[in-house]
């Protein structure tokens, strides 16, 4: 019996173990070193957030800098960032660059003063929840979430469906 030897091509598509900066990543090595799905990987494509490129076989290819931008994408997401406003962050950092910690710090100094307004507004809500029991919300006079020193008094009487945004 002859045993042959089985060469193994090592270039960047074909390991990834290999660290280089040439070293690329398909969808599903993208999706388990991040530790998120397949489907939201192509999502975060098609949003802007992530580019891919394609090999010869047009197959899907990430720069390594993709894991460090979806981990800037989760935790963006876990604080409340919406996806339009993370997109726009990355948006000023240059294609296959991984975000360092300055970038963190200029892309977090953008949600600064939404965040605070979202933390007021939960702390409100939590010190004021008890006068919302009962009452329906139907006349809107009282309620400081909904109608804020009763402003819509002067639309007339009744309820009135308010966009919050």
């Amino acid at each position: 019996m002859v045993k042959v030897k089985r060469q193994v091509k090592k270039n960047s598509e074909t390991n990834p173990t290999d660290c280089g900066k040439h070293t690329t990543l398909s969808v599903g090595q993208v999706a388990k070193r991040s530790g998120i799905a397949v489907s939201a990987v192509h999502f975060y494509e098609q949003k802007g957030l992530i580019q891919s490129r394609r090999n010869a076989g047009n197959q899907r290819r990430y720069h390594r800098d993709v894991l460090r931008r979806i981990a800037v994408i989760k935790t963006a997401q876990q604080v409340g960032v919406p996806l339009a406003k993370i997109a726009h962050a990355l948006s000023s950092l240059p294609d296959n660059k991984a975000p360092n910690v300055e970038d963190w710090a200029h892309m977090s100094s953008l949600w600064l003063d939404d965040l605070n307004h979202r933390i007021d507004t939960l702390i409100a809500l939590r010190d004021n929840l008890s006068n919302c029991i009962g009452c329906g919300c139907l006349s809107l006079h009282h309620c400081w979430l909904r109608n804020p020193g009763d402003t819509l008094s002067q639309q007339g009487c009744g309820a009135r469906l308010i966009d919050p945004d």
